[in-house]
């Protein structure tokens, strides 16, 4: 993984950056910005895998080590998200069948699945855009544009 720091590239097919956020062996954040910090680097490992997902390959992702900075309970839902396979869409109930002591008849726990994919700090990288009829931790165009990219 490379050092710590701000990561930013352009990509056409999203219209804006994919931005990261590392700090040590992990990735803390990935944002969609139309701008970016003029001290972002745009060398990262990532970004030539992120070009080639975005051109339509298939890439899950799951080797690259995130640091997930949610609760508890928010984290057991982002790692579930993880484990949807690429283009696969799933309710947020099947998601909550995958979630250790999650009941997918629970309102509470629906909410629970709502709030941890808005509140997801790694979107692309944990793929909430695979859960149907949820929120995103990315912008909703970026989210449509990679269900499109998965369909």
């Amino acid at each position: 993984m490379d050092a710590a720091g701000i990561y930013a590239r352009y990509f056409d097919s999203l219209d804006c950056y994919v931005q990261l956020g590392v700090a040590g062996d992990r990735v803390i954040s990935v944002s969609f910005p139309a701008e970016v910090p003029g001290d972002a680097d745009d060398d990262h490992e990532l970004f030539d895998r992120i070009a080639d997902y975005l051109a339509g390959g298939e890439d899950h992702f799951d080797d690259v080590t995130v640091g997930l900075t949610v609760p508890t309970d928010q984290r057991a839902v982002l790692e579930a998200v993880r484990n949807v396979p690429h283009g696969e869409r799933i309710s947020v109930e099947r998601l909550l069948r995958k979630v250790p002591d999650a009941d997918p008849d629970s309102e509470e726990d629906r909410q629970l699945v709502r709030d941890a994919l808005a509140a997801n700090p790694v979107p692309l990288l944990v793929p909430d855009h695979r859960i149907r009829n949820a929120p995103s931790g990315a912008p909703d165009r970026v989210a449509r544009r990679l269900r499109e990219i998965e369909s």
